[in-house]
Formats: C-alpha cells, sequence, structure tokens
C-alpha cells in the first residue's frame, strides 16, 4: 500500500453504451467510487475521478443490429442518457469521456504501436468461427454455445454467465452464430496476442505476495485462481467492422480488441481532463507517489488485475493500481439483474419516478452493498430504509434541532454555559467519529462507514431525548441552551460527515443551517465549536420525505409486467408430436355444445363443475378452468368438447368429457370456439 500518496488517480469502470445504468451498476462500482473520491475532497487531496463510456466492441455491433440502426447512432444514444443520468444522481466524476473520442482512438493507437514496436505481442494463424452465411468472423458475443466447464447452455464466447468461467469462443460445445443461428465453421485468420504467461512471475510477485494482507478476499481469491490455472496468451485483435483499427500493416480489417482498447479509456480521459485544467497527466499515470484505485464489478477482476496491469509492465513507465476493491452482484428482488430481460431499475427511470431522492438510492444501494456477498435490493427494503432509517433518525434529529432552535431563539445559536459530563461525553463521542468513519473508507468498507454516519445521528436522537429540552425549557432555560448548543455541533458535524454518502442532503443541511462555508473533516474531531454561538440559522424544512406505499407498489407492478413479459417471450410452440394415422383421428368426436350450469368444486381451487349441453345430451363435466373463469363468466359459453371421452372420476363427481382450450404467451386460458354465429348445439367438429 502507498502511504501518503501526493495525489489520487480514481478510476471507475467504463459503462458499455449498449443500455442505460441501472441499480447493479451504481452499488457494484459508481456509489462506492464516489463515496471515496468525495472523501478524499474533502480531506484537499489531488483527486482525479476518471471515467467514460465504453463505446466499441461486440455489444455495440449487437445492439446497433437489433434495433436496425448504426452503432454511431447507438453510442450517441447511450451515452447522452448515461452521462445526463450520472450528473443528476450526483456522481462527481472529474471527468467523463468517450471511447470513440480521437484523443482516445490516438491513445489507444500509439499504446498498441509501441508494444508493437518493442516486441511484446505474438502474431499468430489461428482459426476461428466464422459464419459462412452472414460472411464473417464471429466476435464472441456473436456466439452461443454449451459451457465446457458446467454444461449450461447460452454461454458466451467470451465468458459463461452461470459459472462464470472465462472462455474462447472456439472452447464452446455445440456453438451456433447469434446472427443466422447457423453452426459456425472454423476458418483461419491473423491476429496479436499478448502472452500473459510471460508476467506470470511480476503478477505473483505484486498480487499473490505484495497484496494478499489489503486487497479483498473476493479479488485475492479469483486472482490466485487464475495464475493457479495457468495463463495463456490472449488476442489483442479482432475481426470487427466497429472499433479502433490495428495500426499497423497487414491489419486491415481488424480492430483493437474491446479489453485492450476500454482500460485505456482511463488514460486518454485523464489526458482530456488534464488538458483542460492544465496539468500533467503523466503524473497521475506514471509517479510512484500517485495511489490507483479501479473500482469495477466482480466480472471485470480478470481484466483489471491481470491483463490491464500486464499491459502497463509490458509498455513499461506506468504505475500499478494500488487496489482494485470489487464489488460482487446486486439481485433484484431475488431474481439476477438482466439488461437484455429488462429485470433492472434504470438509473434514468427512477430519477423520474423519484425527483430529488437521489440519496435515498444511494444510501439503500450502500446500506445494502454487495461487498463480500452478492445482495439483494428489494422496493420493500428500499421504504424501510427511507422511512425507518433516513426519516425516522437522521431526518427526526434535524428536525428537531432545527425547529427547536428557531422556536426558542429565533433561529440564533445559543451561547452554551458550563458542559456537564454528558455534554462532554456526547461532545467527545462525536469528535471520535472522524476517525472511524475515515478507517472503514480507507479500507473500502463503506457499508460499515455508513452505518457509523447513522450512529452520529443516533448520538444526536439518544442525547435529546435523555436531556428532554422541549420539557427543561420550563423550568431551566439557561440549561437548555447549553442542550441546544450541543445538538447544533452534532447537526453541523452531520452535514460534513454526510456529504460523500448523502451528498444532496448534506448540501440541504448546510442551508438549513445556514453554513456558507463548508466545515472541514478534521475540524470535527478537533473542535466543539463547529456552529458558533450567535449564528443565525434558517427555517427547518424536510430533509427526508416519507415514501408511501402506493409508490412502492407502483415499481412492483413494473417488474410484475416485465416479469410476464419475458414468461410470453420465452414461450415457444411445443414439438409436434409423434403422427397419428387416419384411423386414429377418426375416432375422435368432437361436437360444439353450450355451458349452461357451473359451480365450483368444493374444498378444489382449479376446479369446475359444469353442466355442458352437448345438443346429444345434458352431461356433466369437470374442468380445472377455476383459476382462470369464474362460474358467472362461463354459463351460456359456446365450447368444443370431446364427447367420446371415457368417463373419468374426479374427486367423486363423473366427468363425461373434456373442453378444448388454449393459451395465450401470458398463461391465460382461452376456449377454442367456432367464429361464427349460429353454429348449434350438437354440430360436428372434423
Amino acid at each position: 500500500m502507498i502511504q501518503n500518496p501526493k495525489r489520487y488517480t480514481i478510476t471507475a469502470a467504463l459503462p458499455y453504451t449498449n443500455g442505460p445504468i441501472h441499480i447493479g451498476h451504481l452499488a457494484g462500482v459508481y456509489v462506492p467510487a464516489d463515496i471515496y473520491a468525495r472523501f478524499l475532497r474533502q480531506q484537499n487531496k489531488d483527486v482525479a475521478f476518471i471515467c467514460g463510456s465504453d463505446e466499441h466492441g461486440v455489444a455495440i455491433s449487437m445492439k446497433a443490429k437489433k434495433e436496425g440502426v448504426s452503432p454511431q447512432q447507438v453510442i450517441d444514444k447511450y451515452n447522452k442518457i448515461i452521462k445526463d443520468s450520472f450528473q443528476e444522481f450526483g456522481i462527481s466524476f472529474d471527468n467523463y469521456s468517450r471511447t470513440s473520442a480521437k484523443i482516445h482512438h490516438d491513445t489507444a493507437s500509439d499504446f498498441f504501436r509501441k508494444l508493437y514496436d518493442d516486441g511484446k505481442f505474438i502474431e499468430e494463424v489461428t482459426e476461428q468461427l466464422y459464419d459462412a452465411e452472414a460472411d464473417q468472423f464471429l466476435a464472441d458475443r456473436f456466439v452461443t454455445g454449451t459451457c465446457p466447464k458446467c454444461n449450461s447452455e447460452g454461454a458466451y464466447g467470451d465468458q459463461c454467465e452461470k459459472c462464470g468461467t472465462s472462455l474462447n469462443a472456439t472452447d464452446l460445445i455445440n456453438p451456433k452464430s447469434t446472427i443466422t443461428g447457423s453452426t459456425p465453421i472454423l476458418k483461419e485468420t491473423k491476429h496479436w496476442f499478448l502472452p500473459l504467461d510471460q508476467y506470470d512471475t511480476f503478477l505473483r510477485e505484486w498480487i499473490i505476495e505484495g497484496h494478499k494482507n489489503d486487497w479483498k478476499p473476493n479479488v485475492y481469491g479469483q486472482v490466485k485462481s487464475w495464475l493457479d490455472d495457468g495463463l495463456k496468451p490472449r488476442a489483442v485483435t479482432r475481426d470487427l467492422d466497429w472499433g479502433i483499427d490495428v495500426p499497423v500493416e497487414g491489419a486491415e480489417g481488424k480492430k483493437l480488441y474491446v479489453w485492450f482498447d476500454a482500460p485505456i479509456g482511463y488514460i486518454s480521459s485523464t489526458k482530456e481532463w488534464a488538458a483542460r485544467e492544465g496539468k500533467d497527466w503523466e503524473s497521475y499515470w506514471k509517479d510512484q507517489d500517485t495511489k490507483l484505485v479501479h473500482f469495477i464489478g466482480k466480472d471485470n477482476i480478470v481484466f483489471h488485475c491481470i491483463i490491464f496491469p500486464a499491459m502497463l509492465k509490458a509498455e513499461g513507465s506506468y504505475i500499478m493500481p494500488d487496489n482494485v476493491p470489487a464489488n460482487e452482484f446486486l439481485n433484484l428482488e431475488g431474481n439476477k439483474l438482466s439488461t437484455s430481460k429488462n429485470w433492472a431499475v434504470w438509473l434514468n427511470e427512477y430519477l423520474v419516478d423519484f425527483p430529488e431522492k437521489q440519496d435515498v438510492l444511494r444510501y439503500t444501494l450502500t446500506a445494502n452493498a454487495p461487498e463480500t456477498k452478492d445482495n439483494d435490493f428489494t422496493w420493500k427494503d428500499f421504504q424501510a430504509r427511507n422511512n425507518n432509517e433516513l426519516v425516522a433518525i437522521f431526518g427526526n434529529f434535524i428536525n428537531r434541532v432545527v425547529v427547536l432552535t428557531n422556536k426558542y431563539y429565533n433561529g440564533i445559536i445559543p451561547a452554551p454555559n458550563a458542559f456537564n459530563e454528558v455534554d462532554e461525553q456526547t461532545l467527545a463521542e462525536l469528535k471520535a467519529y472522524p476517525a472511524v468513519i475515515e478507517s472503514s473508507i480507507e479500507r473500502y468498507r463503506f457499508r460499515e462507514a455508513l452505518g457509523e454516519l447513522m450512529n452520529v445521528a443516533r448520538l444526536g436522537n439518544k442525547y435529546l431525548a435523555d436531556e428532554e429540552p422541549w420539557k427543561l425549557i420550563k423550568t431551566d432555560e439557561e440549561r437548555v441552551k447549553t442542550q441546544m448548543y450541543v445538538a447544533l455541533q452534532i447537526a453541523a458535524a452531520l452535514s460534513t460527515l454526510a456529504e460523500p454518502f448523502l451528498p444532496f442532503s448534506a448540501a440541504k443541511l448546510k442551508n438549513m443551517l445556514n453554513i456558507s462555508e463548508p466545515i472541514a473533516w478534521n475540524r470535527v474531531s478537533e473542535t466543539s465549536d463547529l456552529i458558533a454561538a450567535g449564528h443565525q440559522i434558517g427555517q427547518a424544512e424536510l430533509l427526508f420525505a416519507k415514501i408511501e406505499d402506493e409508490e412502492i407498489q407502483k415499481q412492483i407492478d413494473k417488474l410484475e409486467a416485465t416479469k410476464l413479459a419475458n414468461a410470453a417471450e420465452a414461450k415457444t410452440a411445443e414439438p409436434q408430436k409423434e403422427t397419428a394415422q387416419f384411423e386414429d383421428f377418426a375416432k375422435i368426436d368432437l361436437r360444439v355444445g353450450t355451458i349452461i350450469e357451473a359451480e365450483k368444486m368444493p374444498k378444489a381451487n382449479k376446479l369446475l363443475i359444469l353442466k355442458v349441453d352437448t345438443g346429444i345430451d345434458v352431461r356433466t363435466i369437470v374442468s380445472g378452468i377455476a383459476e382462470h373463469f369464474t362460474p358467472e363468466e362461463v354459463i351460456g359459453k359456446q365450447v368444443t368438447v370431446l364427447v367420446n371421452l371415457a368417463p373419468r372420476a374426479l374427486r367423486g363427481v363423473n366427468s363425461e368429457g373434456m373442453l378444448l382450450l388454449t393459451e395465450t404467451k401470458e398463461g391465460k386460458l382461452v376456449f377454442v370456439n367456432p367464429d361464427e354465429a349460429g353454429v348449434y348445439n350438437g354440430a360436428t367438429i372434423g
């Protein structure tokens, strides 16, 4: 670990511009990265918080094909949605760039060329999967098949999303092209490879020995597993029509592989920022006094801890990341988040549905952060965290303090009298919290740090509840002045300590307390005079508002609609049954009938007892349709009846036939009826 760095370079994983940002991205990467960057700025540290849109690679091409537009139209659309959402949500990037920008194309090309000229690549002709029907080589995500590790269907050519194994497309069992559905063939093509195996010793010394005590176990464990399995050369170029041209002769029609190109986006984005701010970009990437930290999700660990460091080592002049605090995955209502299945809470939609509630989502995602294991986001938990914690603890304390100060002193902070033991103890506890929160943040334990922040609010609530100034004001006004002064110091401290976690609420609190110059983080631990006697504060306003059941139900209903739509889309026609001979079909006697009576079968949720006029007779038929139709709905319905089905006793009732029904993609049962009026009961169907 670097002690007392001169500057910090903080990177957040570049989001793909093939869709908006969802809560999984926020919880895994952007909220913790923003907490860390905001905290460091409060320490007056030199910080470059860097990100940008990842606009190359197969994901973009696939989206463009699906939407029937050009890749450029896709990246322009989603870059704007993502960038605007981040800004409104309060993610405080120092620079947000694009990998389609010229500065990035130049930077990535120069990086490749440097490694190429230094002989760091292996040039090989290999056999790759080729779709003869589409007349193109198939990039990783254009191939699906059976995973050779876990045997699950639908694995991609670069990774099995079920078991997490990184793959090559040629590893897949029974591969299929996602473009045409055909089985690809193997065809020779030339590519350049980074020989990762040559960096095995370096990676073991740097990570396995050097970071065994300070990197998160999930990151360390995954890296060790990769190294123990043995590293192999990895392609840095691809046969694609979208991306950065490979800048060497003989590479026509080839692009830089997105996982070579994308992490260089951190460097090009830093260059863009430094040029604008008049800074030297190289010191943020090449100075040994710089602390480089990558915030990513667990699916990107191998690229940021093995591949990108190997690239930097091969180039020779760059520093290595000091830490890569990757988070696990966040699930949604018990199911894995899925962009393709629309099973997500999209940030741009959340900002519309819950205006001015950015901090509620930031709080919930941090309090439930998947730091050491996968966690689950539910709308009920979101509501409970807001109502029972932010409103009832944090907001309640601030409201009490500001209301009472305005009521007793017209908003002017009273001068305290002598502190008693309770006052001294409370103020001493308050002074201890910055160091506690700081320690948690510096160890990337943001959930723990947020818990300590809420303990500051609990400290304030307990102090007021124990001291009861609203009662004492009748008998000892001088003592109440001291009590309110102490409570106001806690409120002032919260305006500073909350800023990394709840920036919008911290700004609102500063405004309520009429604090024009932010209180320095260190001052909270150094003085009990954060906000001076005689200072005029503002009027009370709700720091957090209660979220009602109706608002939450709307979100749950939206997810249920998504679940139904996914189920409908997944439904396919049943395969044809074995061939029936004409003689078999001739035995079937189908007639038109009308339901004339209906009642529910006692103690049976699915069964209705029906009386059906078949034109031949009136007979009893028991049908399992009670979950879809009420008895009243079916009386008078004209139906198709199999009349010569052998009778069968169901729960003691003799059923003499069967009704013909089918179902919609949504699973709703539908009667198979004649579509012309005037068809009589008993008419044969054949």
